[in-house]
């Protein structure tokens, strides 16, 4: 359940392209990918029955969403998220590497799928071809660049969601000080996720303590018992829930 960044999983690792599965569940899988100028995503498609959001951790991507194929500039920082039925697709068109992050929550056949293809056979997944009327309207992505989001504060924690979806809740956190998260728990229903950006932030799952540090990811099943803590200096972190199960509700009521 914790997985460093080079430490994934291995489905392409080409001059100009890498791709490796992060963590893999039913509830959410999560894929780290380096795409160089040039390099396209799939064809435009959609997902019917789960959300597929993408973070960029370097460089630029441009989305291309709705059944115009709306073209959006999306930056180091920024999340794109096409819910089910929305038209997408992504180009990186930049002079430089983009290193991005991939949700799909839930998993929907995703990790099947890659390894089908990296294997050589097929796998039939929940993706499909451009529907007649073109789908959800472009307007129905979601789009934050890098300090968006509906903004929260908690003592030293500015917490941005950038998407509420029944799959999932997508949050950035910024970390200012020591901060100490919940008491140790655990969920029924969700998968609980934390990536680092910047930083450090130490977590314990079950009975053990791990010192994440950047490119770090820990995700949690449900059922296991897990809490955090920011000792000092400052510190970013992906927190994402899949399904979203009432943790923004959360979030908001912890806000000052």
């Amino acid at each position: 359940m914790i997985t460093r960044v080079g430490e994934g999983e291995t489905i392409t690792a080409r001059e100009r392209r890498d791709v490796m599965i992060l963590a893999d569940h039913e509830d959410i899988s999560i894929t780290y990918s380096r795409y160089a100028r040039g390099e396209r995503g799939p064809d435009p498609h959609v997902h019917r029955g789960h959300t597929d959001s993408f973070y960029v951790l370097e460089g630029e991507l441009q989305f291309e969403v709705g059944a115009a194929l709306e073209p959006l500039r999306v930056g180091s920082g920024g999340f794109v998220a096409a819910p089910p039925n929305v038209l997408h697709t992504f180009v990186n068109e930049d002079d430089v590497d983009a290193r991005f992050l991939n949700f799909h929550t839930p998993d929907g056949g995703f990790t099947r799928f890659l390894r089908g293809m990296r294997d050589g056979y097929p796998v039939a997944w929940d993706s499909f071809d451009p529907p007649p009327d073109g789908g959800r309207p472009a307007s129905e992505a979601l789009v934050s660049a890098a300090g968006e989001g509906e903004r929260l504060v908690t003592g030293s924690r500015v917490v941005w969601l950038k998407a509420v979806e029944p799959n999932l809740c997508f949050a950035e956190w910024a970390l200012d000080g020591p901060f100490e998260g919940p008491p140790v728990h655990h969920h029924d229903r969700q998968v609980d996720l934390f990536y680092v950006l910047d930083g450090e932030l130490e977590l314990t799952v079950d009975d053990r303590v791990v010192t994440a540090e950047p490119g770090t990811l820990a995700w949690v099943p449900r059922g296991v018992r897990h809490t955090f803590a920011h000792a000092a200096g400052t510190g970013r972190v992906l927190n994402v829930h899949a399904p979203e199960g009432g943790f923004a509700d959360v979030l908001r009521r912890m806000a000052d």
